[in-house]
C-alpha cells in the first residue's frame, strides 16, 4: 500500500522508500534547532494564512498565521536558550498523528517540531476537509516563495501524507520514529501504541480532554456593556469554531457568586450569546440539532439536570442538579451545562486530570492563581480569558513543546 503525498505534492510512495528518503541527509546539511531555512519557509507560509480572503473563509487560520509570524517564532526559540554544559539538538524523525475533527492542530505540531530542527512525517486524515485542505494548498504554494535552498531542504525533510488504516504503514513509521506524537483521544493513543517504537524512542500523547468555563458574578456586574458583548463573542469563538469538539472548548459554565446575581448574569450572557449566533448567521445542521436534544433529554432522564432551555437549534442550556456532577462528554455543538457555585474553591474537588482548559471571565489574577495553587497540578493545564480557549501556545497540555521536540547534550571539559 502506498501513501499519498499531500505536502510536498508528489507521486504516491511506498513507506520503506519514504523512510529511506527522510533518513538521508538533506542538501545543505542536516537541520538545526531554529534552522534559518525552516524559519524562512514557515514565515512565508504564515503570510499565506494571513491573506484576508483566506482568513475570512477560515478565521482559525488567521490565528495560526499569527502564531507562525517571524517575531513569534523568534520569541518561541528564545525560550530554548541553554546555559552551562548543555547543547540543544533536534530529536530526529518525528511521526505525527493528529485528529480529524480539529483541522489545524497538525500544523502547530508540525511547525514547532520543524522549528526544533526535526524531520517530520504527518498523517493527515482522509476525512479532513475545509481548513485542512486550505492549509495544504498554502504549504505547497509557499514552496515557490522561498529560496531554492530552503525549498530543497523542506522537500527533503518534511512530509504530510494520507493513507487508509494500515498496520504495515503505521508500524513502519512508528518503528522509524525517534518521537511519535499522538493527538485525538484515548482510543487513538491506544490504537497507535500497539505499534512498537525503537528502544530509544518515546510517545508524546494528547488523549481525551475536557474543558469548562467560569465567570465571576462580581466581575460581570462590574463589566461595561461592551466588555460583556466582547465576552459573548469570545465564548462563541471558543465553542463554535469546531462544533465544540475541540478539547479546549468549554462544555460547562459555572457562575461564581450569589444565587440571584448568577441567575441574572447567566440570563444576560445567554441573550448576548444568542445575539452573536444570529449576527454570525450560525447554522446548526439538522443531525446536530437532533443530537443536542437527545443528549439533553438523556441527561434529564439520568437525573443530572433540573431544567433545559433551547435558543433555537444553536444553543442549549442544561441546569445541573448538582454542580459537583459535571458532564464531560460532548453533548452536541452548542450544548452547555450550567451551574452556580459560591467560590472557585468549590470546584477544586471535582477537577480531574483530564480537565484541560478553564476559560474565565471577570476574575483577578490573584483569584486565578489561588485556584490553580489549590488544584496543585491534579488537573487543569491552562486558564485563559474568554476568546482564547482555542489559541494555541507553545506550552500545551502541560508540555513545553519546543523542549519536547528537542534534546540536550551535555559537554564537560
Amino acid at each position: 500500500m502506498n501513501l499519498e503525498q499531500r505536502f510536498p505534492q508528489g507521486a504516491p510512495v511506498e513507506v520503506g522508500a519514504l523512510v529511506d528518503e527522510l533518513r538521508t541527509e538533506p542538501p545543505g546539511g542536516r537541520l538545526t534547532v531554529g534552522d534559518p531555512r525552516v524559519v524562512e519557509f514557515v514565515t512565508k507560509f504564515a503570510r499565506k494564512l494571513l491573506a484576508p480572503a483566506l482568513a475570512r473563509r477560515f478565521p482559525e487560520l488567521a490565528s495560526l498565521g499569527f502564531f507562525l509570524r517571524k517575531g513569534e517564532l523568534a520569541k518561541a526559540l528564545s525560550t530554548l536558550e541553554t546555559t552551562g554544559d548543555a547543547l540543544r539538538f533536534p530529536r530526529g524523525l518525528v511521526f505525527h498523528v493528529p485528529p480529524a475533527n480539529v483541522d489545524t492542530i497538525f500544523v502547530y505540531s508540525w511547525a514547532l517540531s520543524a522549528l526544533a530542527g526535526n524531520t517530520n512525517v504527518v498523517r493527515v486524515s482522509s476525512r479532513s476537509a475545509g481548513a485542512a485542505e486550505a492549509v495544504l494548498e498554502a504549504l505547497n504554494a509557499a514552496l515557490g516563495d522561498v529560496s531554492p535552498e530552503a525549498a530543497q531542504t523542506i522537500r527533503a525533510t518534511q512530509r504530510m501524507v494520507t493513507y487508509d488504516r494500515s498496520d504495515e504503514i503505521s508500524g513502519a513509521l512508528s518503528l522509524a520514529a525517534d518521537l511519535r506524537v499522538i493527538w485525538g483521544g484515548d482510543a487513538s493513543v491506544a490504537a497507535l501504541r500497539k505499534y512498537p517504537l525503537a528502544p530509544h524512542a518515546r510517545d508524546l500523547t494528547f488523549p481525551d480532554r475536557s474543558s469548562f468555563a467560569v465567570a465571576s458574578v462580581r466581575g460581570w456586574q462590574e463589566a461595561t456593556p461592551e466588555q460583556r458583548r466582547t465576552a459573548a463573542e469570545g465564548f462563541y469563538n471558543d465553542s463554535y469554531w469546531f462544533d465544540q469538539a475541540a478539547c479546549s472548548s468549554p462544555r460547562a459554565v459555572f457562575w461564581v457568586g450569589d444565587t440571584d446575581g448568577a441567575r441574572a448574569a447567566g440570563a444576560e450572557f445567554r441573550a448576548l450569546l444568542a445575539a452573536v449566533l444570529e449576527a454570525k448567521q450560525h447554522v446548526t445542521e439538522p443531525a446536530m440539532a437532533v443530537q443536542k436534544r437527545v443528549s439533553a433529554y438523556g441527561a434529564a432522564v439520568d437525573g443530572l439536570v433540573s431544567g433545559i432551555s433551547f435558543e433555537g437549534n444553536s444553543l442549549a442550556t442544561l441546569e445541573l442538579t448538582d454542580a459537583t456532577v459535571m458532564p464531560r462528554e460532548w453533548l452536541g455543538a452548542g450544548t452547555f451545562a450550567n451551574a452556580r457555585v459560591a467560590s472557585l474553591a468549590e470546584l477544586v474537588p471535582i477537577v480531574l486530570r483530564k480537565d484541560q482548559t478553564v476559560s474565565q471571565f471577570g476574575f483577578t489574577r490573584e483569584e486565578l492563581v489561588s485556584f490553580v495553587n489549590q488544584l496543585a497540578g491534579r488537573g487543569v493545564d491552562r486558564v485563559v480569558p474568554f476568546g482564547s480557549a482555542l489559541t494555541f501556545a507553545g506550552v500545551w497540555d502541560g508540555y513545553d513543546l519546543l523542549a519536547e521536540f528537542s534534546r540536550l547534550v551535555s559537554v564537560q571539559a
